[in-house]
């Protein structure tokens, strides 16, 4: 590679996050200080931000490939973008990206023993070849780091800039580009300075199969949801029913299921409601599918912020994206809490009837109402055996439904949480009664 590294003439990939360290590769090998004890400065700067990326991200081996494979991955740009779920661009956009594609190749092969050289630094070794202290340190996703050092090893045997460049293709048609591409789910933020969609890094894995029961209202929604991945007519789901029944479980585990097929879920508070519109139009235009995921939603009579939510469902002028569905539970059929008062006291209001409608008219936009009901004892039971077979507890059944029936009658009553709680206590105490 060419002594002067070659990052300045990228025309699609830029503004890149950490690109502090891309930075100062180049500071180093432009040669143009003579400050020794600048450049050298910026060298330890170099190793010592990649290490800090290594140990936070969980790299191992080359981390000056691995870094650029992290900038590749997570640049959201006009080729990337059209890239993602649906494959290769086309049109004059492929050439653009071939051009920077041979330019991030040519710093692929970059000996990093040159820069030590230019600095008067021994560091190449520690950067070339890194080995972590422990695969169980502060990585914050494991799946995420796996995916980036499998590309990154792709990209180093690569035999052209044609084959760099479907590599990368390749990896953005079954992964995605950037925090969309590479996070299942996400929360909203908003500090004043805008609405930011934040990915959630440590995510708790659920999956619909550990859900017992529940069987007609798990078809619902998958049903529904596979219409929606399908570009097939679909509905808004409500989920609502008793507490402890699964109701979030559900759509945590659709998320599981189905973000292999471009599905992601972006958690909204009813606080948040007035920032709809903002995140509408940060993800109206990307090829995935988004589920805005609105957990325990229930509203007081005097709260008002629904009818941003009934807007953004129905009767706004400006259409839902084909890509948005809205996920609600509630543990309310009707979201918003009904007083005997509102048809009772008609001094208040003339029409106390459009009063009424007004609050149930939220759930009536919901084309999808699944009900998630409390077990009745048969079914309290079945879960806590299918539970303890699955957990490995081989106390006698008897006694087991025994304690189950005990733990629930202090513990909420009888719901799939309860019983998962009752499985959680005997495995903490060894499975003995």
């Amino acid at each position: 590679m060419s002594e002067n590294m070659r990052s300045n003439e990228l025309i699609l990939y830029k503004n890149f996050k950490r690109g502090e360290i891309l930075e100062d590769a180049a500071y180093i090998l432009s040669g143009d200080t003579v400050d020794d004890e600048g450049v050298k400065n910026r060298m330890n700067s170099f190793t010592g931000a990649l290490v800090e990326l290594a140990v936070s991200h969980g790299y191992s081996g080359n981390l000056w490939q691995a870094y650029l494979t992290y900038l590749i991955a997570n640049n959201e740009n006009a080729y990337s973008t059209s890239c993602e779920i649906r494959g290769k661009a086309q049109g004059t956009i492929n050439a653009v990206a071939l051009h920077d594609f041979s330019i991030f190749r040519e710093m692929f092969t970059q000996d990093l023993e040159e820069l030590d050289k230019l600095c008067g630094t021994d560091q190449a070794g520690l950067i070339s070849n890194y080995i972590p202290s422990d695969d169980r340190s502060r990585t914050f996703n494991k799946r995420i780091r796996d995916r980036i050092i499998m590309l990154r090893d792709q990209l180093a045997a690569s035999s052209s800039d044609e084959d760099f460049a479907d590599k990368v293709t390749q990896f953005y048609k079954e992964f995605g580009v950037g925090k969309f591409g590479l996070h299942k789910a996400f929360r909203v933020r908003n500090d004043g300075n805008g609405v930011e969609i934040v990915p959630i890094t440590n995510i708790k894995h659920v999956y619909l199969e550990d859900l017992v029961g529940y069987e007609a209202a798990k078809k619902k929604l998958t049903d529904n949801t596979e219409a929606f991945l399908e570009g097939r007519p679909c509905n808004n789901c409500l989920l609502f029913g008793d507490a402890g029944t699964g109701k979030s479980s559900s759509i945590k585990g659709i998320l599981n299921r189905y973000f292999e097929k471009g599905l992601r879920i972006i958690e909204v508070y009813k606080h948040q409601f007035r920032d709809l519109n903002d995140i509408i139009a940060q993800i109206k235009d990307r090829n995935y599918r988004f589920i805005i995921f609105m957990d325990d939603l229930s509203f007081e009579e005097f709260e008002t912020d629904y009818k941003y939510l009934k807007a953004l469902i129905e009767g706004g002028l400006e259409k839902k994206p084909d890509n948005i569905l809205i996920y609600a539970t509630s543990n309310r059929r009707h979201i918003v809490r009904e007083k005997f008062s509102d048809k009772a006291e008609r001094d208040d209001e003339l029409h106390t009837n459009d009063t009424v409608q007004e609050k149930l008219s939220l759930a009536y936009r919901f084309g999808e109402t699944i009900f998630f009901g409390r077990p009745d004892k048969k079914q309290f039971d079945e879960i806590v055996r299918t539970l303890a077979d699955r957990y490995g507890i081989t106390v006698d059944e008897e006694e087991l439904l025994l304690e189950a029936n005990k733990w629930e009658l202090s513990h909420g009553g009888l719901s799939g949480r309860c019983a998962q709680q009752f499985i959680d206590h005997m495995l903490s105490i060894g499975g003995k009664v």
